[in-house]
């Protein structure tokens, strides 16, 4: 009979709970790193599509790969119709690199000029282009080129003309052969996902210089009522001081000096808030309907937002007054008559005139029943006749309400 240690045997397939704990650790770790590379990623294309720069640096090398192309790059079209190289993939050297494009030069400029796709089979021998550029493709080795506009729609040019070529893509071949038409379709259709990261770049940028704009603004007001209001109050006791003081030529010198360095004060702060205080005329009517718009939340809790749906051309101040009182009275009936959660007011161009919109999700049944029922819109509605415009509001069949006012820009010499 044994009686030496009883040794137990541990059940087949069961782990030590050690070993169980650091698998269980081991597997969290992974998830976490696996989501938070996720979000990094999202974050990389929100980023990419809130940046205009970003959001056509990856545009050269999608443009490479959708088009089977040895090279892609992109070329920004500035404001003086001018394209500029600016983001390259698949190049040996540096000599694409900032190659600034003139309208009608080129294969680039070709586009710039007609809004339409260019290829060529051989570049330095083609016909159909100017051959301005023949040493900077040689030294690349480029043969076969395709050349895309990326296009701003017709109906966000601010003049319902023509879509406006905003940037350029090319591709390009090294060696014999020659771009099809499905490379061109791949190619716009890389093209018009940029338009659109373009397009949300430039909503995102408005919508930033709104938010400083206002900031200034709130600036502005705040050192005008802190430090000016001491800086009178400083000057007014140095005046008291002086008068019940009129024997002490020490202490009227003090007070002189004190008096002085007041008054170069108060004129340095007068020349910050006229330095806050500007703003283009484009800016001021966005950056008044965004305070409207936070007054309304702050006084009635319902979030309300801005949205700036582009660019809008400067107006002269009757029909800016008019845009913002037209906002100003939408935002007061959504609250007196809407059971609203949320409310958007939004600034566009529209049919070549600048529209704003004040929209919510109120509940049906409780809005006036239609545009100029209330002396407040019936005048608005009058105003705008006045100046060619309309005002209208639209109940949702569901709920919400929208009030729109479409002014047309004032006519030269009227």
């Amino acid at each position: 009979m044994c009686h030496g240690p009883v040794m137990r045997q541990r059940p087949a397939g069961r782990r030590p709970v050690t070993a169980q704990r650091k698998r269980a650790a081991a597997e969290r770790a992974a998830e976490q790193d696996h989501l938070l590379s996720t979000l990094l990623a999202e974050r990389d294309g929100l980023l990419a599509v809130l940046d205009r720069v970003l959001a056509l640096q990856g545009t050269a090398r999608l443009i490479r790969d959708a088009a089977g192309a040895d090279a892609g790059f992109v070329a920004d079209v500035d404001d003086s119709s001018q394209a500029v190289i600016r983001w390259l993939a698949g190049n040996r050297t540096d000599s694409l690199q900032d190659l600034a494009v003139p309208i009608g030069q080129g294969i680039g400029g070709r586009v710039t000029a007609l809004g339409q796709p260019v290829r060529v089979s051989d570049y330095v021998s083609a016909r159909s282009i100017t051959h301005q550029f023949d040493g900077v493709v040689s030294r690349e080795a480029m043969s076969a080129m395709l050349a895309v506009p990326i296009l701003r729609p017709a109906g966000e040019t601010g003049s319902g003309g023509a879509p406006v070529v905003v940037a350029v893509a090319y591709a390009a071949l090294r060696g014999p052969g020659e771009f099809g038409d499905d490379a061109v379709r791949a190619v716009q259709g890389v093209a018009a996902h940029a338009s659109r990261a373009l397009r949300l770049a430039e909503v995102a940028a408005l919508g930033r210089d709104t938010a400083v704009a206002a900031e200034r603004q709130r600036m502005q007001a705040s050192l005008h009522d802190s430090v000016g209001a001491m800086l009178f109050s400083i000057g007014a006791q140095v005046r008291d001081l002086r008068s019940a003081l009129p024997d002490n030529p020490l202490l009227l010198s003090r007070l002189g000096r004190l008096e002085s360095e007041v008054s170069a004060a108060s004129s340095a702060l007068r020349e910050a808030l006229l330095a806050l205080s500007e703003s283009s005329h484009e800016r001021a009517l966005p950056v008044e309907l965004a305070e409207h718009c936070r007054s309304f939340s702050a006084r009635t809790g319902v979030p309300a937002r801005l949205v700036q749906l582009g660019a809008v051309r400067p107006l002269d101040g009757e029909r800016t007054t008019l845009l913002i009182d037209a906002v100003r009275e939408g935002l007061l009936n959504v609250q007196k008559h809407a059971d609203a959660s949320t409310v958007v007011v939004s600034l566009g161009e529209v049919d070549g005139g600048v529209q704003v919109a004040v929209a919510d999700d109120g509940s049906p049944g409780e809005h006036p029943p239609a545009a100029g029922s209330g002396l407040g819109l019936r005048l608005l509605a009058d105003r705008a006749t006045r100046l060619g415009g309309r005002l209208s509001l639209v109940h949702d069949e569901d709920g919400g309400s929208t009030l729109r006012m479409l002014l047309p820009p004032a006519v030269p010499g009227r």
